[in-house]
């Protein structure tokens, strides 16, 4: 076939939900010719029932790969596991060597990479692709972060440029790097996605419980917020959604959602991945074990019989002066959040050879994506004003934020503390702060409890070498 006949198709897509159906229609709309395929027919059916010429499905998987020009390009939107490894394997029965495959779900980065591995081998381009944005960023232009075969990303760069969500006129898009670097770049805005939802629950409980606010008060709070240094899309849509009823209802629907939160698995990749470096990132840690708190409904349900609330006034009376101090200490965690993830890359990017321009990454966030945020051009002028700044607390403009917040998060730390209001995400900014500040950390006791119980030795200071006491003949 030609590669100049006008009948084939300029993209392909292989998985048509949601995400790979809007995402056909934002490529469609930037002039380019695209196939689906599915493997239900239902979905195939409903690709065509819009009805427009630059679009076509397919239930026939060796039609849909004729029918695409050459070097075939092909995306997968599938959910991430064995079921990536299926399609590809039955992809390679249909395709040529020289073709495209991009994997754009939330595959986990070691899969990528042994997948890179393997298409490599056998002649094919691997492109594995981060998309943030969700049903809206599909359609009308999401944040996407490419890695692995660079050849294939400078043939797929224009299209990718197109269908992205522009900021400033520039495209929320890049090649991240070598291998599996997209997917581990997504994975780490993941984690920072669950930090940062994490805490907009704790204000929540703070507003709720400790301020005593009700629904129109908290929406109003977040709105305001949304106007200032926090605005971002996590704080927009918590704003909508304490304005939201059912049709027919007289109660906000959050009101009737169960308090169990679910997860599909990124978070605690995340937290995984940084443990394997021996990075910490406790902020995402937290919360990702605060979701699987929440399942245990049962359990919880039981405990608070026996250990009833205790706090019955409010933590001021002042109800606005409050709210400046919570504002400050959401400030203080979100940047602890985004320093949190980005050191992680930076670590990543080291041991991995990613290679990583992290002035890149916070650049690509700013639109289109879910953590996306005015913070985030803080973040980028950080990076690009120092592009080996290790951890963007030593960045001097947004060290001296941070300092001028810590104040807030302390009062409300002590606070929720004081009034049994659990507020692990904040407690664990603030600790992390504290910590990292601290040039001496009691560590030098653990390192003489090990080698007092298991002979592990520790260092000197001052002393070059490695040192062994015997305990035992301490003298009592």
């Amino acid at each position: 076939m030609n590669h100049e006949n006008e009948n084939l198709y300029a993209f392909g897509m292989i998985g048509l939900g949601t995400m790979g159906s809007n995402l056909l229609q934002n490529i469609a709309d930037h002039g380019l010719s695209c196939a689906g395929y599915d493997i239900n027919l239902a979905q195939v059916t409903a690709l065509n029932a819009l009805e427009r010429n630059e679009i076509h499905g397919f239930s026939d998987l060796k039609e849909f790969a004729n029918s695409l020009s050459r070097p075939r390009i092909v995306m997968l939107l599938v959910p991430a596991g064995k079921i990536v490894d299926v399609v590809i394997d039955e992809l390679l029965e249909v395709l040529e060597q020289g073709d495209i495959i991009i994997d754009g779900g939330n595959s986990h980065f070691v899969d990528t990479d042994r997948r890179y591995k393997m298409l490599e081998q056998k002649g094919f381009h691997f492109v594995g692709m981060g998309v943030s944005g969700g049903e809206e960023g599909a359609r009308k232009g999401p944040s996407m972060m490419p890695g692995g075969d660079k050849k294939a990303y400078e043939t797929i760069k224009p299209i990718l440029e197109k269908i992205a969500a522009q900021v400033h006129s520039e495209p929320t898009v890049a090649y991240m790097g070598a291998r599996s670097a997209g997917h581990f770049v997504k994975m780490v805005h993941n984690g920072i996605e669950y930090a940062l939802m994490q805490l907009i629950a704790e204000t929540y409980a703070v507003l709720a419980k400790g301020l005593r606010l009700d629904d129109e008060a908290i929406h109003a709070v977040f709105k305001k917020w949304n106007e200032g240094r926090l605005k971002s899309y996590l704080i927009e849509i918590t704003s909508d959604i304490f304005t939201f009823k059912n049709p027919g209802e007289d109660h906000l629907l959050l009101n009737a959602i169960k308090d169990e939160a679910k997860a599909k698995g990124t978070g605690k990749w995340t937290s995984q991945a940084a443990m394997d470096l021996r990075l910490p990132v406790p902020l995402i840690d937290i919360s990702v074990s605060m979701r699987d708190l929440s399942k245990y409904k049962s359990l919880r349900t039981e405990a608070s019989k026996l250990f009833p609330d205790s706090a019955q006034a409010k933590f001021i009376d002042d109800t606005d002066a409050y709210l400046i101090t919570l504002e400050q200490a959401f400030y203080f965690s979100m940047v602890s959040a985004y320093a949190q993830g980005m050191h992680l890359l930076y670590k990543a990017s080291e041991e991995y050879e990613y290679a990583l321009n992290l002035d890149l990454i916070a650049k690509i966030w700013r639109g289109g994506c879910i953590i996306r945020a005015t913070f985030l051009e803080d973040i980028y002028a950080a990076f690009n004003n120092d592009p080996k700044l290790e951890h963007i607390f030593l960045d001097a403009s947004i060290g001296e934020s941070l300092a001028k917040s810590v104040g807030g998060i302390r009062s409300v730390v002590s606070d929720a503390v004081r009034q049994g209001i659990s507020v692990p995400a904040f407690s664990a900014a603030l600790s992390y702060f504290d910590a990292f500040r601290s040039e001496n950390m009691p560590a030098n006791l653990i390192q003489a409890q090990r080698d007092y119980f298991g002979s592990h030795t520790y260092e000197l200071k001052g002393k070059e070498g490695i040192f062994h006491t015997d305990w035992l003949k301490i003298d009592h």
